[in-house]
């Protein structure tokens, strides 16, 4: 790995976990274009790499939440528990789609998950006594 390689990496490192303990997001929302567009890596490989690098940045910001009593265990265990599954699934998919595919549909879900977390986060809600009656 060249130098300036191993600097973006540590960059995208770095600011993927700051993001995953401030906002709960990091690996598919920055590793996985930070390493397509600056290391280069092809959609897949950077998928796998976020894959695995997110299982440690995942375990210590849950680890702290947990600390200041934001962690829904049995939430996580459901999650955690199913989540396999659809990762044997998923990677099988994955390596029958073409790169293209890959990317286009990485692209949908995000700015389908941005408009939602945009719309929700601008929508008034009312305080839940009031939603009581």
């Amino acid at each position: 790995m060249e130098l300036s390689d191993l600097v973006g990496a540590l960059a995208i490192g770095l600011a993927a976990g700051m993001a995953g303990g401030l906002v709960g997001v990091g690996g598919g929302v920055l590793m996985v274009p930070g390493l397509v567009i600056f290391l280069g890596e092809s959609q897949l490989e950077a998928e796998a790499t976020s894959l695995l690098a997110i299982v440690g940045v995942a375990a210590v910001g849950a680890w702290r939440q947990n600390g200041y009593g934001n962690l829904r265990l049995s939430d996580a265990v459901v999650i955690g528990v199913l989540s396999p599954l659809g990762v044997l699934v998923g990677t099988v998919l994955a390596n029958a789609l073409s790169e293209r595919v890959l990317a286009l549909s990485f692209a949908t879900v995000q700015v389908y998950f941005a408009y939602r977390l945009a719309r929700r986060a601008i929508a008034p809600t009312a305080p839940p006594e009031a939603a009581k009656g």
